[in-house]
């Protein structure tokens, strides 16, 4: 990872949702973030694919970790995501780059794709900067 100082201290304690639900950080560098969700039983709905919370949170996650690769800590304020076909295999990986950077807000474009590097959804989250 390619981080820079204030960066490598939030992901040091990175617990809780993001392990329960076993996402797994593959790359970060500044305003950008590419994370693995490994999909187990837990992750399922009743159809046994991907519930659509468990890809939110993935996006989320994502979208958060690259926002805050600037040693800014962020809070979600906005989001948005459209499920695009179903997510089917074992993981899941999400990619999040910046598409807008404020000295107060910043908004984020999270896509994320199946083992096939198919699209299997699209987001759209946005953060503000908290002290």
């Amino acid at each position: 990872m390619d981080l820079t100082d204030n960066a490598k201290k939030i992901f040091e304690n990175i617990k809780g949702f993001i392990s329960n639900n076993n996402y797994k950080i593959l790359e970060v560098r500044e305003c950008f973030c590419k994370l693995e969700g490994i999909i187990t039983e837990t992750s399922f709905n009743n159809l046994d694919i991907a519930h659509g919370g468990y890809i939110f949170g993935l996006a989320d996650t994502a979208g958060g970790i690259a926002a805050m690769s600037t040693g800014k800590k962020v809070v979600t304020i906005n989001s948005s995501i459209s499920y695009i076909k179903p997510a089917k295999g074992d993981r899941l990986i999400a990619i999040a780059e910046c598409i807008q950077k404020g000295s107060t807000i910043c908004t984020y474009e999270i896509k994320i794709y199946n083992t096939k590097e198919e699209l299997v959804s699209f987001a759209v989250m946005t953060y503000r900067y908290i002290k």
